[in-house]
C-alpha cells in the first residue's frame, strides 16, 4: 500500500502483483484472499476512527462522529417509539402465544411456567390411548381371523356396529335390510315399543349423536331396531301383546285428556257464575242511612236517603246501661264486634268515648288490666253497622305488655289505638298533683240535665228550645251523669272547667279492668268542648269569632295511675280540664280525674279540630271619632 500523503489525497488499492510462478495449491490462495480482505477491513476501521477524532476536513473543522445506540449522551440516537394501543378495543391483556403452552386443563401457560410434567406425561398417556381406541382394528392377512358380516359373509363390516351395538354388518347389507339394521330414537322406543328401559347400556345398548334441533340440547340416543324388538318381544309376550298393551295406554291418556277438559270446563263455568253473581251483588242496591229520627212513638228510626227505606234503631238506646254501651262480641281470636253504638245529639258520628272504651276491653280481653293508652280518631263512625276491632299483640315482656286495636267499619280503618300494660310495682315511691281545693261536693252541685230545662224555660229561640230538649233526653238516657262543679280561672287567664262524672246503673261493682274501661267512656265526656268554651269565653266582647261550625276529636290519650285499683266508677269523679292551646283550627286539652278522697287515678289528653265561622264580622268597639 501508499502512503498517505495530504489531507486531500484518498487512500487506494495498488495494483495487482503480476504472478509470479508459486506452487500454491487452491485452499492456500483461498486463504491468503480471506487474510487479505480481514487486514484491508481493519486498516480502514484504524482510518476512520483517527479521521473523526483529529482529521479536519477542508473547512479546518472536525466532522461529527457517530453516537452509539448505547450512549448516554442526550444527543444519542433514541429508538423508535412502540405503537400506541387503541383506546376504543377495551381492557385486555397482551400475550405473546408463542410462548404459550397448552396445559391440557382447559388453559393456556407460559412456557416453564405452572406446567407438571408428571401431569403432561399422563394426558399425553390418556391421549394415545384415546387414539388407539379410535383407531379401526387391522385387517389380518390370515382371512379366518378376520370378522365377517352375518348376512353376507363380508370383511367390509360397519365398525360403528361392532363398538356399539356388538352387530357384525357390512355398510351395504345395512342399506339394503333397514326393516333389521336401521336406527329408533328413544321416542320411537318409548311410544310403540313401550321399553321404559333406555338408559341402561347394558340391556339396550345405544349411539349418541348430535342432536339435529339444536346444539344445545340433549344428545340424541339411536337403537337398533333389531335389538329393540328382540327385547320387547321378552318383555311383553309376543307382538299381539305389544299392540293390546299400546292400546290400552292409549284409551287411558284419551281418558284422562278428557278428565282433564272436563275439569276445565267446569272450572270456566263456576267462575262465570261467579261474575255473574258478583255482577248482581255489585248492582243491588246499598241503602245509605241518615241520623236517627224519633218518631211520635219515642222509637227511633233511620232513612235511606236514596230509596226511603227506614229501620227501627231500639237497641241505640241500649248505651243506658254502661255495661251494655261497652260489651263487644268476640268472632275470633283477637277479633271483637261491637254490640251498641251511641250517636250524640249532633254528632258527626259514634260517640269517641264509646269506641276508645270499647277498643280497651277488646285489649283487655287478651291481656291484664292498662297501664295506659293512645289513640287516633281517623273517620267518623256509623251507628248502623257495628264495628270491628282487631287486636295486634305487638310485645309482651316481663313488666310491660303492648297491644295494637285497629276498628274497621266498612272495610275502612275509623280508630287506631296503642295501648301498653303493666305489672302492678306497689313498692315504688309517689307523688302527684293535688286535687282542686274548695271543691263543692257533688250532692251540692248542679246537674247538666237540669241547666238544660233552665235554658229551655228561659230562651224564646225555637231552635234552642229543640236543641234543649234534644239534648234534655239524650242525657237522662245517658250510662254517665255529669254535675257542674263550676269554671275557675287559672293563673294566666285561661278558664279552667270541674264537672263531676259517675256511671249510672251499677248494680254491682266491677272488676278494676272494666272500671278502667268505664274511666275511658267518661274520659272524652265534656272533654273537647272545654276548648270550644275557652274560645267562647277569651273572645267576648268582640275580640274575635266566637261561633264554632265544626268539633271533632284527632287524637286521644289516657294514663291510669291508681295503682292499688281501688277506685269505682259508680261513685263520682272529678274531671279537671283545661284548654292550653289553639292554633290553625286545632285545639288541645288536659284533664285529670280525682277520686272523691283526691287521689288522682287519670291524667288525659286530646287535640281535636275547632273551627270557628271566619267570615262572622267582629264587633269592634265604637271610636270616639
Amino acid at each position: 500500500m501508499d502512503t498517505p500523503g495530504a489531507s486531500s489525497s484518498r487512500y487506494t488499492t495498488p495494483p495487482p502483483r503480476e504472478p509470479q510462478n508459486l506452487d500454491l495449491t487452491p485452499e492456500q490462495v483461498k486463504r491468503i484472499e480471506l487474510n487479505r480482505l480481514k487486514a484491508k477491513a481493519r486498516q480502514r476501521e484504524r482510518e476512520g476512527q483517527a479521521f473523526s477524532s483529529s482529521s479536519t476536513n477542508v473547512n479546518g473543522k472536525r466532522p461529527l462522529g457517530v453516537v452509539p445506540a448505547t450512549s448516554t449522551s442526550p444527543t444519542a440516537p433514541k429508538p423508535p417509539p412502540k405503537l400506541k394501543r387503541d383506546s376504543r378495543l377495551g381492557k385486555y391483556f397482551e400475550y405473546d402465544l408463542s410462548k404459550m403452552v397448552n396445559s391440557k386443563g382447559g388453559f393456556l401457560v407460559e412456557d416453564g411456567k405452572e406446567i407438571d410434567e408428571e401431569v403432561r406425561a399422563k394426558e399425553k398417556e390418556r391421549e394415545r390411548q384415546r387414539a388407539m381406541q379410535n383407531l379401526e382394528p387391522p385387517i389380518f392377512l390370515d382371512p379366518k381371523l378376520n370378522p365377517r358380516c352375518n348376512e353376507c359373509n363380508s370383511m367390509d363390516i360397519d365398525q360403528t356396529y361392532k363398538k356399539v351395538f356388538g352387530c357384525l354388518v357390512c355398510n351395504k347389507c345395512k342399506n339394503e335390510k333397514p326393516e333389521k339394521y336401521s336406527l329408533l330414537t328413544k321416542t320411537e322406543c318409548k311410544e310403540v315399543r313401550l321399553l321404559p328401559e333406555l338408559r341402561d347400556q347394558e340391556l339396550m345398548p345405544h349411539l349418541l349423536k348430535a342432536n339435529p334441533h339444536k346444539s344445545t340440547f340433549a344428545n340424541m340416543m339411536l337403537f337398533l331396531r333389531c335389538q329393540v324388538e328382540d327385547f320387547a318381544w321378552k318383555k311383553w309376550g309376543s307382538p299381539e301383546a305389544l299392540d293390546a298393551e299400546w292400546q290400552r295406554r292409549v284409551d287411558e291418556k284419551k281418558k284422562k285428556k278428557n278428565k282433564k277438559f272436563e275439569e276445565g270446563l267446569k272450572e270456566l263455568r263456576r267462575r262465570t257464575r261467579e261474575t255473574v253473581w258478583q255482577k248482581r251483588k255489585d248492582q243491588e242496591h246499598k241503602h245509605v242511612f241518615g241520623l236517627v229520627e224519633k218518631d211520635a212513638n219515642g222509637v227511633g228510626k233511620q232513612i235511606c236517603h236514596e230509596c226511603g227505606f227506614s229501620i227501627d234503631v231500639e237497641d241505640q238506646w241500649n248505651h243506658e246501661q254502661i255495661s251494655s254501651a261497652l260489651e263487644v262480641e268476640q268472632l275470633d281470636v283477637n277479633l271483637y264486634r261491637s254490640k251498641t253504638l251511641y250517636l250524640p245529639v249532633r254528632a258527626r258520628g259514634v260517640f269517641g268515648g264509646q269506641v276508645i272504651s270499647q277498643a280497651l276491653v277488646s285489649a283487655n280481653n287478651c291481656v291484664d288490666p292498662a297501664f295506659s293508652l293512645h289513640c287516633y280518631f281517623l273517620l267518623s263512625a256509623s251507628a248502623s253497622v257495628p264495628i270491628l276491632y282487631n287486636v295486634d299483640r305487638v310485645r309482651d315482656g316481663r313488666s310491660y305488655a303492648t297491644r295494637s286495636v285497629r276498628a274497621v267499619q266498612r272495610g275502612r280503618t275509623i280508630f287506631i289505638m296503642l295501648c301498653s300494660f303493666q305489672r302492678p310495682e306497689p313498692r315504688q315511691p309517689t307523688f302527684q298533683l293535688p286535687m282542686p281545693p274548695n271543691v263543692p261536693a257533688p250532692e251540692a252541685c248542679e246537674g247538666i240535665e237540669l241547666i238544660y230545662e233552665r235554658l229551655f224555660k228561659e230562651t224564646t229561640d225555637e231552635r234552642v228550645k229543640d236543641f234543649c230538649l234534644t239534648a234534655l233526653e239524650e242525657r237522662r238516657r245517658s250510662p254517665i251523669e255529669v254535675k257542674l262543679a263550676g269554671v275557675r280561672e287559672s293563673k294566666d287567664g285561661i278558664p279552667v272547667f270541674l264537672y263531676w262524672h259517675k256511671a249510672r246503673n251499677t248494680p254491682v261493682r266491677y272488676d278494676p279492668a272494666f272500671q278502667k274501661c268505664i274511666l275511658s267512656y267518661i274520659s272524652d265526656s265534656q272533654f273537647i268542648s272545654a276548648a270550644r268554651r275557652t274560645l267562647t269565653q277569651l273572645n267576648q266582647g268582640g275580640k274575635g269569632p266566637t261561633k264554632v261550625v265544626m268539633q271533632t276529636s284527632l287524637d286521644h290519650n289516657i294514663s291510669f295511675y291508681d295503682i292499688s285499683d281501688d277506685f269505682d266508677c259508680g261513685d263520682w269523679l272529678l274531671y279537671v280540664i283545661i284548654s292550653e292551646r289553639a292554633a290553625s283550627g286545632r285545639a288541645s286539652v288536659h284533664g285529670r280525674m280525682y277520686t272523691p278522697s283526691g287521689t288522682l287515678v287519670a291524667v288525659c289528653n286530646q287535640e281535636g279540630v275547632v273551627r270557628v265561622d271566619d267570615r262572622e264580622e267582629p264587633s269592634y268597639p265604637a271610636t270616639k271619632l
